[in-house]
């Protein structure tokens, strides 16, 4: 789940004119001449327009493609339906009730009982997460989605840690086409072509697992395909960077390298964050090029998690206050999994 930087404090005509007949003209000709070229050029001009077209019409008939496509209608707010039930049994994380998110400024760095509990978290947010990927289809809502989430987090003693987080209401997010994050699930139903950012967190023994990724709605058009593969190659790429001693600047150096060259762009206000015992806690991951000192820790845990987008990066809120979209309704594609810093590398808790 993304943390907006804000809240922490970083906030060809020519030729057609030609042949409609509108340069046949002269000033040139004796008056028998004149008087009878009108007569020829109108009726050639009339035969090059009928021509023109008709080559026209062909060439669009060639151009249409087998199967049209709807054009896609703009994000519109379902009813969100009340927050679901988690038994008193299941330990509660420290924020649950209270009106403001849990951020905290330190680095969280793991012993090996600490480690094993985020490994155990991580593996079951990816497990989660696999299934509400399964879901994915046109006619499903996104509550529907959330239910089959939440039930799967507490069924396994966990808790769902958007719940309740500065008022969240569900037990995930779902960010739809242009929504960048913190999608909230509603009555929407999917529609073929959709994309869909699932984002899934638990809470389990003390230690929250955070992963999320883009899905495919039924037949989705080429170019939102291109964006989430090439969402989710940055995300792998800076990944690959990591590890203890290198500089937390490197991470947003190499996504915007590979956007860029893909013709995509990186959000700037939402950033990854570290996370274990508390879900959002320094260090603060900016997705684009910057100059932000400190380097990766062995045993730290943090987030990687960049949105890219077909055009603005710009983003502007519903009245829920956390449905952030792109401002000029491009699609938006995000992925992020929860990593551990070691010597040689970065290991990826977040995998099943």
């Amino acid at each position: 789940m993304a943390i907006k930087a804000s809240s922490i404090g970083m906030s060809l005509m020519p030729e057609r004119f030609f042949l409609s007949g509108r340069l046949l003209r002269t000033s040139s000709l004796s008056t028998s001449s004149s008087q009878l070229f009108p007569r020829k050029c109108a009726v050639v001009a009339r035969n090059l327009s009928g021509l023109e077209e008709f080559m026209q019409n062909n060439r669009l008939r060639e151009k249409r493609p087998a199967k049209s496509k709807k054009k896609r209608l703009s994000l519109r707010q379902g009813q969100v339906s009340p927050p679901l039930i988690v038994p008193e049994n299941i330990p509660r994380p420290p924020y649950v009730g209270m009106e403001l998110p849990e951020i905290s400024g330190e680095i969280q760095v793991h012993n090996s009982e600490g480690i094993s509990r985020m490994r155990d978290s991580c593996r079951l947010a990816a497990q989660v997460l696999e299934h509400a990927g399964t879901l994915v289809k046109p006619g499903v809502t996104t509550d529907e989605i959330d239910k089959a989430v939440h039930e799967m987090i507490i069924n396994a003693g966990a808790y769902p840690s958007p719940l309740g987080y500065g008022g969240f209401p569900k037990s995930v997010c779902t960010s739809v086409n242009e929504c960048m994050c913190h999608g909230i699930p509603d009555s929407r139903p999917l529609k073929d072509g959709d994309i869909i950012n699932i984002d899934v967190t638990v809470y389990l023994n003390g230690y929250h697992g955070d992963t999320s990724k883009t899905f495919f709605c039924g037949d989705v058009e080429e170019s939102a395909q291109q964006l989430v593969r090439v969402t989710e190659e940055c995300m792998m790429k800076a990944i690959s960077i990591c590890k203890a001693g290198a500089g937390y600047k490197t991470i947003g150096q190499t996504i915007s390298e590979h956007a860029e060259m893909n013709g995509f762009h990186v959000v700037e206000i939402f950033v990854g964050h570290g996370v274990g015992k508390v879900f959002h806690s320094e260090p603060i991951i900016f997705h684009q090029r910057n100059k932000r000192p400190g380097r990766m820790v062995e045993g730290q845990t943090f987030t990687i998690e960049p949105i890219l987008t077909t055009g603005s990066t710009r983003h502007v809120m519903w009245d829920d206050g956390w449905t952030a979209l792109t401002a000029d309704g491009s699609l938006a594609a995000q992925f992020e999994h929860t990593i551990l810093i070691t010597k040689s590398g970065a290991d990826i808790l977040t995998k099943c």
